[in-house]
């Protein structure tokens, strides 16, 4: 039998936050892939190497976590005042499908030095020295960030003292605001879908739990470490090696998406995995770190652990950052109330990791809660770059 030779794609391979991803540039692609449909996702799975049963992505790119199965597209951008498109893909590590149904917040720094390595934004936005300002537009959500990239010598600065949690080394640091980061629910306010900053959300043989239900940054539930049986401490170890815990968070995490209006059956979850993600939160307690790290209860405001494509994350998602910055803003929700209550327009919150700085800016307009923005600080650094090659019968 005849094999077809592998193809060869300019790809980057990048660590944006505490993410990792295959970076393109869209007039790169094969033709066919040059568009959304089942070519692209199917390069885009063979790239990263998915699915796999053996859920170790061998074959591929991927790192076989959530933080490390993605591939991002990026083009000069179609919309007014915008430097650069930016597309993001989810990839499951051990099921043939491509989520395209949220950002993800992390990469969203590497974006933007992307952007200027590869030559999406105008030469003349770029300063010799100083901080270049990325405009993206965030193709999966239709929203802007703003980045704010440092330059040395024309070009995107990488390396710095920066120290971010979850993350080896430090970096240089490059600050992102996510603007209007809320998006429009069906039920009810645009932040909150239910129109409550609390819910009881019932949860069909599992139990009802008071439940935050957010859309900002990315659609996020929130619910009360101790009304699920934990203390807000724990490490990837204590949940993702328990398959009955983890069945018990996608059923509460498909209640929720239900309850959001995300989807209309609970079997749409399974094509879902990225959004909506599901957190559980804490006040502040002492903790160690997955790197052995203590963190006193003193040095953050609030505790929280949540999950992305079925597992604890081993830090924080950007987007789901966001989350937890805008609902800490809001007096009423669990996340703000786990924080002390009260009005807020920052908090630093204990992960698995570490800890993480957000701010958000959110007001009541017409009734009705609405954030402006939200500010973090991530950084990014291109880990190798030429070509990916992919065998040409998986596209």
């Amino acid at each position: 039998m005849a094999y077809l030779p592998q193809v060869k794609i300019p790809a980057t391979y990048m660590r944006g936050g505490t993410s990792k991803g295959v970076f393109f540039r869209l007039e790169d692609l094969p033709e066919r892939c040059q568009v959304p449909g089942a070519a692209r996702d199917r390069l885009f799975m063979r790239v990263i190497g998915s699915p796999d049963p053996y859920s170790a992505q061998i074959d591929g790119m991927g790192g076989a976590t959530s933080s490390t199965s993605k591939c991002v597209i990026l083009s000069k951008s179609t919309q007014p005042d915008h430097d650069v498109d930016y597309l993001y893909g989810q990839v499951s590590i051990d099921k043939a499908f491509v989520d395209w149904s949220g950002n993800c917040g992390n990469l969203s720094t590497a974006a933007a030095a992307f952007a200027i390595h590869a030559g999406l934004v105008d030469s003349v936005r770029i300063p010799d020295n100083g901080t270049c300002v990325v405009r993206i537009w965030q193709a999966n959500i239709q929203k802007t960030i703003i980045a704010h990239v440092p330059i040395s010598n024309g070009q995107v600065q990488e390396i710095g003292d920066f120290e971010l949690d979850g993350v080896t080394f430090p970096a240089a640091e490059i600050v992102l605001e996510f603007l209007d980061p809320s998006e429009d629910g069906e039920e009810g306010g645009s932040m909150f879908p239910t129109g409550n900053l609390v819910d009881d959300l019932d949860v069909p043989g599992i139990g009802t739990f008071k439940a935050t239900m957010i859309t900002a940054g990315i659609p996020t539930i929130f619910v009360n470490a101790e009304d699920i049986g934990y203390q807000g401490t724990e490490l990837r170890e204590a949940i993702n090696g328990d398959p009955g815990q983890l069945a018990r968070f996608e059923q509460i995490r498909i209640a929720g998406a239900l309850r959001m209006g995300l989807i209309k059956t609970a079997e749409e979850a399974a094509t879902c995995q990225h959004t909506p993600k599901i957190a559980f939160v804490s006040p502040p307690k002492d903790y160690r770190t997955s790197s052995g790290k203590d963190v006193k209860a003193g040095e953050v405001d609030l505790l929280v652990r949540a999950l992305s494509m079925g597992k604890l994350h081993h830090a924080m998602m950007g987007t789901c950052a966001v989350a937890i910055g805008t609902a800490a803003a809001i007096p009423g929700t669990l996340v703000n109330l786990a924080a002390g209550g009260g009005e807020r327009e920052a908090v630093r919150f204990g992960h698995p990791s570490g800890t993480l700085r957000v701010g958000a800016q959110a007001k009541r307009v017409d009734g009705q809660w609405t954030v402006t923005k939200a500010v973090m600080s991530r950084s990014a650094r291109i880990l190798m770059e030429g070509w990916v090659r992919v065998p040409a019968e998986s596209f």
